[in-house]
């Protein structure tokens, strides 16, 4: 693999720079020093702040833009060998790197990297660790998987010691970290196109618990099954959470809550207890369950980096949450809009339980299902879960990286739904969704656009923002 000097910066070009995690990287580096320049797709407003900060960005990936003084190209695990800037980068023997190469090649440079991983709660609980930090005066350099309106963005630069970033199991790309700290906030079926199963998918993480050192610590859930399966042969600390006093073997967990209260706004207050600590009274302004056990997660954290209590307690305190998770976007006609990334059903039964604490009178889901082979995976979880919504909207599948339909759609999904007994619409186009939601929406009920596509703009488009 090759070598970044970071003492020495080169030029790197960035297959992908508008990516959430591409762009940081690309910033990243130039900060340091490195002449930086890529490409994507089309303009995007975390591109045109590249941009601004003297970034070269190229619109549309051609061979032209990849010249011989290009000293390394980074690519995402997205980019194919037939890509026209691959080949040209080929022609020229430019080496190259995955964007988690590289990224492991950055936490190097840290004192204490920490990665947040799981297959949900990764951003959240990741911008709630950034907002304890950030109250703690500790100058982070964090790296979130949306935009903290905190930092202005995806990126903080900051000091040497704390590097805070989340870690995805896709393609294995969190085995190329170098985490000093690593969480594991759940472990559940996803990215089945990648992983064979479950077991593939524990396996994974486990390798991920194995990266951390003797002197790191991994903090996990104890909720998952056989979870110390997952630690028996690590060497590092191991510190546990869990929503229940009990864990999934029946031990007491280093962290849990009690006398757990939500107010009107489905948002919590409970107790946190865990060993050597007086109890503490945290106030979350993040609704759901969910959010109790990601605010866990990040006090264990902050706890072993032995930050100020009154920090922890203050920042979770006014966390009011990440980018498209459980986003207040604004009102119409009295209809509450929001919106929301959840695209698996374990994360859709999450956000709409919470939804479901909130006041209002219909909670009507507009859902975008994510990948052909997440929906086909998962089709019967899906219906269940989005039934939770007293009326269902269905966008097409939003194909993301994939091609071959598998012969699923969302009607296939509609059918499942409509079998559960639940009101449930299908739509082609966004226009036709925006049109029946404006005829059919009244005063006092809430709308949740959901998915990991670009859903978002159905409720963007209905506030004219």
């Amino acid at each position: 693999m090759y070598q970044v000097d970071f003492n020495c910066p080169i030029s790197v070009y960035f297959v992908g720079i508008g990516g959430i995690s591409m762009s940081c990287l690309a910033e990243i580096l130039a900060d340091a020093g490195f002449t930086v320049s890529g490409s994507d797709r089309s303009k995007s407003p975390l591109t045109e702040a590249l941009e601004q900060k003297g970034i070269t960005v190229f619109y549309g990936q051609r061979s032209e833009n990849i010249t011989s003084d290009i000293d390394c190209m980074v690519l995402t695990s997205a980019i194919r060998k037939d890509n026209p800037e691959y080949i040209a980068a080929e022609k020229l023997h430019i080496p190259m790197l995955s964007r988690a190469e590289l990224m492991g090649q950055i936490m190097k440079n840290y004192k204490t990297p920490i990665a947040v991983s799981g297959t949900h709660g990764k951003t959240t609980t990741t911008s709630m660790i950034s907002e304890i930090l950030l109250e703690a005066d500790t100058d982070p350099t964090l790296l979130e998987g949306g935009i903290l309106k905190s930092i202005g963005g995806n990126l903080r630069i900051g000091g040497k010691e704390l590097f805070v970033t989340e870690a995805c199991e896709y393609t294995n790309s969190f085995l190329d970290f170098f985490p000093k700290v690593g969480l594991i906030l759940n472990i559940e079926e996803d990215h089945l196109d990648f992983f064979k199963d479950i077991d593939d998918i524990r396996n994974s993480f486990h390798k991920f618990g194995r990266l951390l050192p003797a002197d790191g610590c991994l903090i996990i859930n104890g909720a998952i099954d056989n979870y110390t399966e997952l630690t028996a042969d690590l060497n590092c600390k191991i510190i546990t959470f869990c929503k229940d006093e009990t864990t999934s073997e029946g031990q007491t967990p280093d962290y849990y809550p009690t006398d757990i209260n939500f107010n009107a706004l489905g948002h919590a207050s409970f107790l946190v207890h865990c060993r050597n600590k007086a109890p503490r009274k945290i106030t979350l302004r993040v609704p759901g369950m969910h959010n109790i056990c990601n605010a866990l997660a990040a006090i264990a954290l902050a706890d072993y980096l032995e930050l100020a209590e009154d920090a922890i307690v203050s920042a979770l305190s006014k966390f009011s949450g990440a980018d498209r998770r459980f986003e207040y976007k604004g009102t119409i006609g009295g209809v509450t809009v929001i919106d929301d990334y959840a695209h698996h059903p374990t994360e859709i039964e999450a956000t709409l339980t919470a939804a479901g604490s909130t006041p209002h009178n219909t909670l009507w889901c507009v859902f975008q299902p994510h990948t052909y082979t997440r929906t086909k995976a998962f089709l019967t979880e899906f219906a269940k879960a989005l039934s939770l919504a007293d009326k269902v909207v269905l966008a097409d599948i939003y194909a993301a990286r994939e091609t071959d339909t598998l012969g699923i759609s969302s009607r296939t999904l509609q059918q499942e739904i409509e079998k559960l007994g639940k009101e449930c619409h299908y739509f082609p186009s966004f226009d036709e969704i925006e049109n029946f939601l404006l005829e059919n929406c009244i005063k006092n009920d809430m709308l949740i656009t959901m998915g990991a596509g670009d859903v978002h703009k159905i409720g963007e488009n209905l506030l004219g923002i």
